[in-house]
């Protein structure tokens, strides 16, 4: 293989490796404005038609169970569009984000999530997962196919985590 070749693959194993991670990142930005009345529409585009949507571990398999199917995860999202609203604020965060290109049409990727929650009814919590992320190229765009879910831990909070209160500042 050519020095030029050996280049063309690197760079485009880069730049897939980017739409990846960008692909999960716009669907954990979709997940925060998760609420009543949300399209559900840019969120399943996200999905390969066969994906697979599973909660693993002792906590997330019981929670979430696994889906099958593109229609099947739509079903189990439905729910957090219709009234009354669940989240009052939901915000995740992406970390330790390893991608791994494995071929020019196939991906996997892990990272660490976190997420705050407050819900509607004023509950708060903090959760983490471990995500680990199958991806394939289809129609040109990189897309979820298998989405995998683990527990790492779950944590009510007292108080809600957006306090109305003005923002502290040094005095003039």
């Amino acid at each position: 293989m050519s020095e030029l070749e050996q280049l063309r693959q690197r760079v485009s194993a880069l730049e897939a490796a980017r739409e990846v991670s960008a692909c999960l990142h716009e669907y954990m930005q979709l997940c925060d404005y998760l609420n009543e009345g949300f399209d559900l529409d840019p969120l399943m585009a996200l999905f390969t038609e066969d994906a697979i949507w599973e909660g693993k571990g002792k906590r997330y398999a019981a929670t979430f169970g696994r889906r099958e199917g593109r229609e099947a995860i739509r079903d189990m999202f439905v729910k957090y569009t219709l009234p009354p609203a669940h989240f009052a604020l939901n915000v995740h965060f992406l970390t330790s984000e390893k991608v791994t290109v494995e071929s020019e049409t196939e991906a996997e990727g892990t990272w660490v999530l976190l997420q705050t929650a407050t819900f509607a009814d004023g509950r708060s919590q903090l959760s983490s997962a471990l995500l680990n992320v199958r991806f394939r190229l289809e129609e040109g765009r990189w897309k979820i196919a298998h989405f995998c879910t683990t527990s790492r831990f779950n944590r009510p909070v007292q108080t809600p985590w957006d306090n109305p209160q003005p923002l502290p500042v040094p005095e003039e």
